[in-house]
């Protein structure tokens, strides 16, 4: 199965975040894509409140519009994550949405982990005083396809315990969208995305955001997908655009024969 990681470089534009994200999901769409992936916040990113004032309901225009797309392209299509408002709460969820062909909403993940950080250098986040944490781990097959996806996004990557959740429900693609920030993805992006893939001998696709999105807030980029022995299948170089490479289920199925650690657990 061939997939595509989408980089973007989102601003407070949405109507321009949006043409662009489309313009990129079809693009690898008509280069054989079968599962495409946007970064967080791809509708929107500037500073942490401008972000969730652009919350929607799954219901609202956002989804509607790229669930229209994935059915006409005939794609899975990862809403990498958007701010979904929901009745009753004050803040929204930072929530990622995973699409079928037919445009059917097969899951949708409301991030556990809120990036709340004082980093040298970066002004100061409190991603938790304009959302709301997520409660479950979140896991779905995709129909006609070999492949178990578990959803998480950006910040869920330093919590290896996610992973291996998903992992004992079946995953065996591990989706990230991300806008990790520049000062820790030059260290840690690329480590521990590998680390992830290695340690649960899944494939890890994980889209990301690059560059600067408002005076002060700047982004990694380097999207990844990763194969289950830890190997870089692609990386996108700085910048906005498509990165694509295939999923072989069989070497997924023969490297966790070959190396049975999943079966060989010892806990507690």
């Amino acid at each position: 199965m061939w997939v595509a990681a989408i980089q973007l470089n989102s601003t407070l534009d949405l109507e321009a975040n949006l043409a662009r994200a489309q313009a990129l999901v079809e693009a690898a769409a008509s280069r054989g894509a079968r599962l495409v992936a946007l970064p967080e916040h791809f509708a929107c990113l500037g500073r942490d409140a401008d972000t969730a004032a652009a919350a929607q309901p799954v219901d609202g225009p956002l989804v509607t519009r790229f669930r229209e797309l994935a059915g006409k392209l005939g794609i899975f299509l990862l809403m990498g994550s958007f701010p979904e408002r929901t009745p009753g709460k004050a803040r929204p969820y930072n929530t990622s949405l995973l699409l079928g062909p037919r445009g059917q909403i097969l899951a949708s993940y409301r991030k556990l982990h809120l990036f709340d950080v004082d980093l040298p250098g970066a002004p100061p986040s409190r991603e938790s005083e304009f959302t709301q944490p997520g409660d479950a781990v979140v896991t779905t097959a995709l129909p006609g396809e070999s492949f178990t996806a578990g959803l998480s996004i950006c910040y869920d990557l330093r919590f290896p315990e996610l992973f291996r959740a998903q992992v004992n429900r079946g995953a065996n693609l591990l989706l990230l969208p991300a806008a990790f920030t520049t000062t820790t993805g030059r260290d840690h992006w690329e480590v521990l995305l590998r680390a992830r893939a290695i340690e649960n001998l899944a494939y890890v696709v994980a889209p990301a955001q690059c560059g600067e999105h408002v005076p002060g807030r700047r982004t990694y980029g380097r999207s990844l997908i990763i194969d289950p022995w830890g190997l870089i299948l692609a990386q996108a170089p700085d910048g906005e655009g498509v990165v694509m490479a295939r999923l072989d289920y069989e070497r997924l199925q023969r490297l966790r024969r070959e190396l049975p650690c999943l079966r060989h657990r010892r806990l507690p």
